[in-house]
């Protein structure tokens, strides 16, 4: 069930908005609508326990553990000099 909502906005950023909804063949409300709906999808699986991963995903791990702490540019320097030696 819809229900109406009235907000206060910045002119120029509802100009913009509508211009955005337009160009995407949808309604300003649909586009606000979505926005929220995403905000508390997010919020919601901010609580799930566990996180789904795709088989594929799982595939890509390779089970190595990577310190919090690890400088990766030094690293991959490193890596170059001994490449090209």
């Amino acid at each position: 069930m819809d229900t109406k909502l009235t907000l206060k906005l910045d002119k120029h950023v509802i100009e913009r908005a509508k211009e955005y909804a337009a160009s995407h063949e949808r309604s300003l409300s649909r586009v606000i609508e979505s926005y929220l709906q995403s905000l508390v999808m997010s919020d919601d699986s901010a609580e799930m326990k566990e996180v789904q991963i795709s088989p594929f995903v799982r595939s890509l791990s390779s089970g190595i553990s990577i310190p919090a702490d690890l400088d990766y540019k030094t690293e991959y320097s490193k890596y170059l000099v001994n490449k090209y030696q």
